[in-house]
């Protein structure tokens, strides 16, 4: 779990390969490596995670120096393809995952990536054929950019972030067609565009060659293509999924540092670090870390985003302590800047919840962390699933019934401001019937649906799962990944993910939408399936909040002087990637309307994220 940077066919000194490779260096704080030789950089910024000696080290050399490697990412199932390479001949001098993955690229050359369990991106160097091979993982877990230096495209450079590249860039420009488009901006994270012109996503679930002729990008990896057959009977689909769940848990909780997880009380967080303390009294796995007793827990005191009660219910029920990292962002604003700047990407909401969250791990010492990212996004799990789930309904009246009034029991009964009111469930009646919901959020969904759609088995997905399908491949789930690796690798700790197995992504989409809204409930097979493992109170528990920031509070609060002295500037009046006027407006209504929704305050902090985004990151000195 590291930081990489590289370049091909291109003269960078030694000063500059290291200007670039140490701007990674919150991603990989253990250590630094450079190798240079005839026109090939290849730097490394170490998070040692397996294999804690120097034996781990990278720039990795292989088979007497022919190859050499940078990697980001886990290969989880490094002890199975090891064993697989020994049959064959293959020795090993280090307990490292990246160097099974070398002689797995010498043994299977870019098939080896078929043979992988995890997340990666990684650059392998062949100072024989003087090719270049890069790849990323199935669902772009870890990130991966690159750019051409030369018109002729035969000189590339590449890296885990943006800001790595930039010194390299002849211009350092904001991509405005990107940054201006308000349709385009939130979901672009799938796409080749990056907020910085000159600069592209390597894509997800391909691998590339690079030699003198250029590179050439082939995709490897389509998860329509792997669809597995699933048991008729739900019962035996609970049951089908409870094992690849706690597998997937087992084989990332291999670890040699401490792991834990970042709870919120919800049901995907929940399960998981529910799975851990299962798997640790019941499974003997050689590298499965027993040091995995710790919860970290977001606090939001006095706000309706909190939900640490839920939290520590959990805690209470495996017998652990929770650490409650209470969200202040007051001790957050001399440190925007930065977070931004670490951050180098546009979203709607505040980054500053989950730097200060995942800056605590690694204050106390735990440096991996066993997240439920992926699953609201595969099994539907946000309360707009269940209307999109109606037209597969169809004329059914005990299915519409069902669907409608799981919506309604989603929503918190607190009368807050992300509560149902009983007018909007009257309107969810009355706008179902006269057809409304479902052509309109079909008609929002579907602009998104590009890729797959003359795919024979996405055609013969039901309605729910098409969207799905979209949300976890093209606009959703690829944004909140890009997320979360900024977020945790900001301080250093590294994410892993079991709702993202291949094995349970592929398993998602082989399941009618029964199997996801089975008897009323969100993300039922979840629920059932680890119920035995869990408070029944959280694996059935219908409210959803979700993690946001309550960003109105915090405007009208203790962040209101700082929003106040931005839109008060005279750069924020001369930026043009806004319309500083307009902008003002939005964020002066959220500051002196005591009725403000949380809606509103989303709204208001994306517009201004653009002119906060160019003062942190193009403007960024160092």
């Amino acid at each position: 779990m590291c930081g990489i940077f590289g370049a091909v066919n291109a003269n960078i000194d030694e000063k500059l390969a290291r200007t670039c490779t140490e701007r990674l260096y919150h991603r990989g704080p253990d250590g630094s490596g450079l190798w240079q030789e005839n026109g090939v950089t290849l730097g490394h910024r170490r998070l040692a995670i397996l294999d804690l000696s120097d034996k781990g080290l990278q720039p990795m050399a292989y088979a007497d120096g022919r190859y050499m490697l940078v990697f980001n990412g886990e290969i989880y199932n490094f002890i199975e393809v090891r064993k697989e390479l020994l049959a064959k001949g293959y020795t090993f001098m280090s307990e490292s995952d990246s160097e099974v993955l070398l002689a797995a690229y010498v043994e299977w050359k870019e098939q080896c990536v078929l043979k992988f369990n995890g997340m990666w991106a990684f650059a392998i160097w062949d100072r024989e054929e003087k090719k270049l091979f890069l790849c990323r993982d199935r669902f772009g877990v870890k990130p991966l950019y690159y750019t051409y230096l030369n018109d002729q495209k035969t000189s590339i450079a590449f890296a885990s972030e943006m800001k790595a590249l930039m010194p390299l860039l002849k211009e350092l420009k904001p991509n405005r067609k990107l940054i201006m488009n308000p349709k385009q901006i939130m979901w672009y994270e799938a796409t080749e565009e990056c907020v910085i012109e000159g600069l592209k996503h390597f894509p997800a679930g391909s691998y590339a060659y690079f030699d003198e002729n250029g590179m050439q990008i082939t995709k490897y990896w389509d998860t329509l293509d792997h669809l597995p057959k699933v048991p008729e009977r739900y019962e035996e689909q609970v049951e089908m999924f409870r094992a690849l769940f706690l597998d997937a848990c087992k084989l990332r909780m291999r670890s040699d540092v401490t792991i834990g997880t970042a709870l919120s009380g919800g049901l995907d967080s929940s399960a998981t670090i529910c799975a851990m303390s299962h798997l640790a009294n019941h499974d003997q796995d050689i590298r499965m870390n027993h040091d995995w007793q710790h919860a970290y827990v977001a606090t939001f005191p006095g706000t309706t985003m909190d939900e640490s009660v839920y939290a520590k219910k959990v805690t209470d029920y495996l017998g652990i302590n929770s650490t409650f990292v209470e969200i202040d962002p007051t001790k957050a604003v001399g440190e925007l800047d930065n977070y931004f700047y670490l951050f180098e990407d546009l979203y709607l909401t505040s980054p500053i919840p989950m730097m200060m969250l995942y800056h605590e791990l690694r204050n106390q010492g735990t440096l991996v962390t066993i997240d439920g990212h992926g699953a609201d996004e595969l099994f539907g799990g946000y309360t707009f699933d269940f209307i999109n789930a109606l037209k597969d309904a169809g004329a059914n009246k005990e299915d519409i019934d069902t669907i409608l009034t799981a919506y309604m029991d989603s929503f918190p009964k607190d009368g807050s401001n992300i509560a149902l009111s009983s007018q909007s469930k009257k309107s969810v009646y009355l706008n179902y019937f006269k057809h409304d919901i479902i052509r309109n959020t079909l008609h929002r969904n579907e602009k998104y649906i590009s890729r797959a759609k003359d795919h024979p088995n996405y055609k013969s997905l039901d309605t729910l799962n098409k969207i799905l399908y979209t949300s976890s491949h093209e606009t959703i789930l690829p944004t909140l990944l890009r997320n979360y690796d900024r977020y945790s690798m900001a301080s250093g700790i590294e994410i892993r993910m079991p709702f993202m197995d291949y094995r349970i992504v592929t398993m998602a989409f082989s399941l009618g939408w029964k199997s996801k809204l089975h008897g009323g409930y969100s993300k039922s097979i979840i629920r059932d399936a680890m119920a035995p493992y869990m408070p029944q109170d959280i694996a059935y528990r219908k409210t959803k909040i979700g993690f946001n920031t309550p960003i109105v509070e915090w405007m009208q609060g203790p962040m209101r002087e700082y929003f106040e002295d931005v839109i008060s500037s005279e750069a924020f009046r001369s930026c043009d990637l806004i319309r500083p006027e307009q902008v003002k407006a939005q964020v002066e209504q959220v500051i002196h309307n005591e009725k403000a929704t949380f809606i509103m305050g989303e709204e208001a902090w994306s517009a201004l994220y653009p002119y906060l985004w160019e003062q942190a990151v193009l403007k960024h000195k160092g």
